[in-house]
């Protein structure tokens, strides 16, 4: 790994935090809404990286093949893989992937970010899609978790991602006043069909984005040269 003054929790502590996601919430709702659209009724394989408990699974069809890897999983499974994957590459055997998704992630990779971007673009099938989920840390009233160690603007992420995938839609995962997500029934049911950026309401009230990505062809470049 490289020297840097970043923290970077192992598995310790990850085996405990990433049971607070043993059960769907807001986002992962909004993210498996989106993964149903993209996936329609294709068969396809996807790659959930940071997965945790594997929660999103219980969210999405047959149709939709389910691989996971993250720092601690919590039962054997030939589907997920437990691996520290900021000191070894995102990957999952030999297999590419139509849809790769990563939430609540890149807010812990720290200087790894492009590193990282770059091994999901050398698995993601040419024609596939990729689904980044970041906070809005332009957001008006911030609330910064205290083990991220990756809290970039709005800008700064976009850019960064830019160099390897073309973003091609951008959906708020919700818009609040807090930066928290809706709590209410019916809050959460207005705010899960809401998938507009809008214009300064959005920079300044979203709580997080979604980066619904293609493999760019600046990224394909990259791929080809490492």
């Amino acid at each position: 790994m490289p020297e840097t003054a970043d923290t970077y929790y192992k598995r310790e502590f990850w085996s405990c935090e990433n049971l607070k996601y043993a059960r769907p919430h807001f986002r992962m709702e909004k993210a498996a809404r989106l993964v149903r659209r993209i996936a329609h009724r294709k068969d396809c394989d996807l790659l959930d990286v940071g997965c945790g408990p594997a929660t999103l699974r219980q969210l999405l069809p047959g149709n939709i093949h389910y691989h996971g890897i993250d720092i601690a999983t919590h039962a054997p499974d030939p589907n997920l893989i437990q691996t520290d994957f900021l000191e070894h590459p995102i990957r999952f055997g030999n297999k590419s992937f139509d849809i790769i998704i990563a939430q609540g992630v890149f807010e812990y990779v720290g200087s790894f970010q492009s590193q990282k971007f770059l091994e999901i673009a050398q698995i993601l099938k040419g024609n596939g899609t990729f689904v980044v989920s970041y906070v809005n840390f332009d957001h008006r009233n911030k609330q910064i978790y205290w083990p991220y160690n990756n809290t970039q603007s709005f800008d700064e992420f976009r850019q960064s991602l830019a160099r390897f995938f073309h973003i091609d839609r951008l959906i708020p995962t919700s818009h609040r006043w807090h930066h928290d997500e809706p709590r209410g029934r019916l809050m959460k049911a207005i705010q899960m069909h809401i998938t507009a950026n809008i214009p300064f309401i959005s920079r300044s009230f979203a709580v997080e984005y979604f980066f619904i990505c293609s493999l760019a062809s600046s990224g394909k470049s990259q791929i080809r040269t490492q």
